[in-house]
């Protein structure tokens, strides 16, 4: 294994920031960040996919510099990369939601504010980063209308509805670790956000698991989206896609992106790694929406090989609230710039002047 790396040096890769965070977390938060459900089978098969996909470069292409920017839902970013939708951020560092939005903002990439945020979203878009919204559908429909008009007054750019939830993954590690919200971390966007539930722990019981059960409606179906979409002016974003069907099926009650996820492998274990099912939900969607693949993403070529297989871009996770747990704000900035540096350094050496030139590449697997 070798000696830790030194936490005063730069980080050289994404993976530094997850032995930082290692060393600073107490091991229950450890592993609720960084574990999954079940046996964790797909967790490491989203790792495990992404090193079997080869791009083919491209060479004698005159490439000297790069331009990094894009467009996601019809906005300009500095990058094809988003803040993955992460709760409880204030877990791993104070600086919490506020500190990466602002992070996200310096690097001019949007932030997605989590329903599950220890900060109002209010505080996350008066830092102003672009922020969109992800949702997760509550049990009172009046609930989910009251939220949306919050989202909607506060300025996000878009709604994205994870959809892949109807019941939180059965984690062992968080159950082993009964594990539970500290009492100054809070649901701080749900009316009940100091529910006794999330807070009291019990041999065996995850008390995040239990809140989440009282909270979120199981039964969500296509027509509750379709309401959604008539009440909503935003962009819609359909995150927790792995069936091409379905897929289709967002663009029919009229989503502008999807995000092809498995949830990091916290929801169904032995589900494919996303990265696996992506080709197949660019093909059936063609140019009807944008299409974003998160879980799994650890660095740069990985943002190549998403964008040689079709997607409009990635969604980061876990690697931002490494960083955000080592360096607070700033270890996120720093963690941002990295990526920048990793997909610059990428595309160039694959032959392409900017992330569109990537998705004329070709790839071997997944």
């Amino acid at each position: 294994m070798g000696e830790p790396l030194p936490t005063d040096l730069p980080a050289v890769s994404l993976a530094d920031y997850a032995e930082r965070a290692r060393t600073v977390l107490p091991p229950d938060v450890w592993d609720y960040v960084d574990g999954g459900s079940a046996a964790e089978v797909t967790v490491a098969a989203n790792r495990g996919a992404l090193d079997r996909v080869a791009v083919l470069p491209r060479v004698l292409r005159g490439v000297d510099t790069v331009d990094l920017g894009t467009r996601l839902l019809g906005r300009p970013y500095a990058m094809p990369v988003g803040v993955a939708p992460m709760a409880y951020q204030r877990l791993v560092h104070p600086d919490g939601e506020v500190g990466l939005a602002s992070a996200a903002g310096t690097a001019g990439i949007p932030y997605l504010a989590s329903t599950l945020g220890s900060t109002p979203v209010e505080e996350v878009t008066a830092v102003g980063a672009e922020v969109w919204f992800q949702l997760y559908w509550l049990r009172d429909r009046a609930l989910v209308g009251d939220l949306l008009a919050r989202v909607v007054a506060a300025g996000c750019r878009a709604l994205v509805v994870t959809v892949d939830v109807p019941v939180l993954g059965r984690r062992p590690r968080d159950l082993r670790n009964a594990f539970r919200l500290p009492d100054d971390v809070v649901a701080a966007n749900l009316p009940d956000g100091r529910d006794a539930l999330a807070h009291s722990g019990a041999p065996g019981v995850s008390a995040i698991a239990a809140h989440t059960a009282a909270s979120f409606a199981p039964a969500l179906r296509w027509a509750d989206l379709a309401w959604l979409r008539e009440r909503v002016d935003l962009p819609l974003v359909v995150k927790g896609v792995l069936d091409p069907r379905d897929a289709v099926e967002a663009v029919r009650i009229g989503a502008d992106a999807v995000v092809v996820s498995n949830h990091g492998g916290r929801q169904l274990d032995g589900a494919p790694a996303s990265v696996t099912m992506l080709p197949e939900v660019v093909d059936a969607v063609g140019d009807r929406c944008q299409v974003l693949l998160d879980s799994g993403i650890r660095g740069g070529t990985d943002v190549l090989r998403a964008l040689a297989l079709g997607a409009a871009g990635v969604l980061l996770g876990r690697p931002l609230l490494w960083a955000l747990a080592a360096g607070g704000e700033r270890g996120a900035r720093d963690a941002l710039a990295l990526l920048a540096v990793e997909l610059t350094d990428a595309l160039t050496l694959a032959g392409c002047a900017d992330p569109a030139a990537a998705a004329e590449l070709r790839t071997l697997g997944p």
